[in-house]
């Protein structure tokens, strides 16, 4: 094999890893901004992680009748402005992202994840919600956006608070 090839190779192999970075670190940026929605979220900032003709929807039954669909980075900004009040909607929103294998071709890349989100709710109720995330991205002016975001609902349930005062069981303290 020649230097001119193996270097060719190596090229598109570190371009392939590049992708794959911008993809997850789009789609990390987009789960801290969701975790803390509430008045003084950034939401420009959480608007331009999609692409101007982006869609954003919930698919299967239920997700599709909670979420719906939006097209547009204006429509999908205007749904997370629904977020965006005080009190804030979430008074505790975690997401946690597994599984996660993101395949790069030639018009951008794929990202699939399962996720999982524990929320509680400012009217003290609580959740736990899984849910298989299929995400496409593009660059467009030169940054990676996500250009179709798909959620579906694997699992949902109310839960009881997730935060409690009780002491943590540490071997060796006193009490325990």
């Amino acid at each position: 094999m020649s230097n001119e090839v193996r270097i060719a190779e190596l090229e598109a192999q570190l371009a392939r890893f590049q992708a794959e970075h911008a993809a997850r670190t789009c789609m990390n940026r987009y789960m801290v901004l969701c975790d803390a929605l509430d008045a003084n979220t950034p939401l420009d900032e959480l608007a331009e992680l999609f692409t101007v003709d982006a869609v954003w929807e919930g698919k299967g039954a239920k997700y599709a009748r909670s979420f719906g669909g939006y097209r547009g980075r204006a429509a999908i900004r205007a749904m997370f402005a629904g977020y965006m009040k005080t009190p804030a909607h979430f008074a505790l929103n975690v997401h946690f992202l597994a599984s996660e294998l993101i395949e790069v071709d030639a018009g951008g890349a794929t990202g699939n994840w399962v996720m999982l989100q524990s929320s509680t709710f400012a009217d003290g109720g609580s959740h736990l919600n899984a849910a298989r995330l299929t995400v496409r991205f593009v660059v467009e002016d030169g940054a990676w956006r996500m250009a179709h975001f798909q959620t579906e609902n694997l699992f949902g349930r109310p839960v009881s608070a997730w935060n409690d005062d009780a002491e943590l069981p540490v071997p060796g303290r006193p009490g325990q």
